[in-house]
């Protein structure tokens, strides 16, 4: 089971059972002052059980339950902004047979100090039950009136990936004057896993090549990947272009996680931003956004955009829209011509996780001595040369050390990964 301020997540009737989201929903109570929680799930098979779980420890301890039934994770916290509290039962991006909780509070989801609250027991005692009840959403309307409507009709293909993304992207896109084909609608016959940035959305490649654009969604829709011209994009790519539709809003201060393409860092200050950078992680970009009054960004490598005056989670189905409102926009073809020429590898190796602060700080002293600025911010980042990086960041969940690497050539960019990678190997090796 994973326990971290992005959520519990597990696989249900293994390491994550009903006491176990019995005895965390019941200590989230104890942070939920409001007296009211909404909750939504995804369409995993165990969500109908867990959220009636989930509602069950609430009412006992006297908070009202508002029900939104299945729908996106950016739903719920829109909608938790109004209520005070929000659970999500989802684990996102992970395979079907995992599940798990996101908690909400003030439209945020929770900081590492509400963490342990969650996870250790709290003893509570109220006075009533509290009530539950079904409730319907504004999110579309809401959306709409970020996006305006679009003066052409451009089609698009949406992949829904069978989440829960259904009735809301398709009907968002065609609000606004999109005309839209939807691949993969339901769970049952999906024709690919649960996480865009990892699959190769061969139907939606497909489908996409006489469109305008595609769309495809991971399975609790705040996830949303780019393909164009029969060609699938990084996901830096999604957060590149709602960046240039915040600028193009007149937006100019962004949060961006340190692995986020340096292309999206150049794009903005090229155009009178600013740019701040935090630890890879959708909660850390949020909290810093919070702290600073940032406007807008998000994290490149879950293709995230956040715009924080909408909703303070990564926006899957609002970005899309936003995104089809710049389609055949000479800024649209001016963002994604300057991001195709940089180019991103994300790799991984095996590493024991009890070695890996000392295979880092093995790292940290070798790459010191190569490139001429090296950032620890989040693990050790090498800056080669003004269009060339390296972050080697160690895994709190697998025995892995990630690497990910960035640069304008990409023959640089496979040599960059491929001696990183041996080198966190020789460390581990002398570690060990």
């Amino acid at each position: 089971m994973k326990k971290t301020i992005s959520g519990i997540r597990g696989i249900f009737g293994q390491d994550l059972n009903l006491k176990d989201v019995l005895k965390f929903c019941n200590n989230f109570s104890s942070l939920v002052k409001s007296g009211k929680c909404t909750i939504g799930k995804d369409t995993r098979p165990s969500g109908s059980m867990i959220k009636d779980t989930a509602s069950a420890a609430l009412m006992k301890n006297g908070i009202d339950v508002f029900d939104l039934g299945t729908v996106p994770t950016p739903v719920v916290f829109r909608e938790a902004r109004k209520y005070g509290a929000g659970i999500v039962v989802s684990s996102s991006h992970n395979p079907i047979e995992w599940n798990g909780l996101k908690f909400i509070i003030e439209g945020r989801g929770i900081n590492e100090k509400e963490l342990p609250k969650i996870i250790q027991k709290q003893e509570i005692k109220s006075e009533k039950i509290g009530s539950e009840q079904e409730i319907s959403s504004s999110y579309i309307e809401d959306a709409r009136k970020i996006i305006g409507d679009l003066e052409s009709q451009p089609q698009v293909a949406v992949d829904i990936g069978g989440g829960a993304a259904k009735g809301f992207a398709p009907e968002l896109l065609e609000s606004i004057g999109c005309k839209v084909q939807v691949l993969n609608e339901n769970l049952q016959g999906c024709t690919r896993g649960p996480d865009p940035t990892a699959d190769n959305l061969d139907d939606l490649v497909a489908a996409s090549s006489n469109k305008e654009i595609g769309f495809a969604f991971d399975l609790d829709g705040d996830r949303l990947v780019v393909v164009r011209n029969g060609k699938k994009q990084t996901p830096d790519v999604t957060l590149g272009l709602g960046v240039a539709k915040s600028l193009e809003l007149g937006y100019k201060n962004f949060v961006l996680s340190i692995d986020t393409s340096v292309s999206v860092e150049k794009f903005i200050k090229d155009n009178g931003g600013t740019v701040q950078r935090t630890k890879v992680g959708e909660a850390n970009v949020i909290e810093q956004m919070i702290n600073q009054n940032a406007q807008a960004g998000g994290e490149g490598s879950s293709g995230g955009f956040i715009l924080p005056e909408f909703n303070y989670c990564r926006e899957g189905i609002l970005t899309s829209g936003l995104i089809s409102s710049m389609l055949g926009t000479q800024k649209f073809n001016e963002v994604l011509n300057f991001m195709e020429s940089y180019f991103q590898i994300r790799d991984k190796t095996a590493i024991d996780a009890q070695l890996h602060d000392k295979v880092i700080d093995d790292v940290h002293s070798k790459l010191s001595k190569e490139y001429s600025e090296v950032i620890t911010l989040d693990g050790v980042k090498g800056i080669i040369d003004e269009n060339s990086w390296v972050l080697i960041r160690k895994s709190n969940t697998e025995d892995i050390i990630r690497v990910s690497a960035e640069s304008n050539d990409e023959n640089k960019c496979k040599q960059i990964v491929k001696d990183t990678i041996e080198l966190v190997n020789q460390s581990y090796e002398q570690v060990r």
